[in-house]
């Protein structure tokens, strides 16, 4: 991978504090729509991770393909994910 590891760890830890404190909130019964804002708020963080990885891989493997003239299967490993994500 390369991403910026120390920035991509830092919000997966910050994504699995939120993911304790949600079970936390949801073991003291904690009111519907607080669980559900903090949800929200680790499913961003997790976005955000991704989103980096992601750019990471297209700025770095799917160039490196392009610029070796075989982009093809980083291409296609590309669509599959993409259509993982709009499904």
């Amino acid at each position: 991978m390369r991403a910026d590891h120390a920035q991509v760890n830092r919000l997966l830890k910050t994504a699995r504090g939120q993911i304790d404190g949600i079970l936390k909130m949801v073991e003291e019964d904690r009111y519907c729509l607080d669980v559900s804002s903090q949800l929200m708020a680790a499913q961003s963080i997790l976005k955000k991770a991704n989103r980096m990885v992601l750019r990471a891989h297209m700025d770095c493997c799917v160039r490196e393909a392009a610029s070796s003239g075989a982009p093809e299967k980083k291409l296609e490993e590309l669509a599959v994910l993409l259509d993982k994500l709009v499904e």
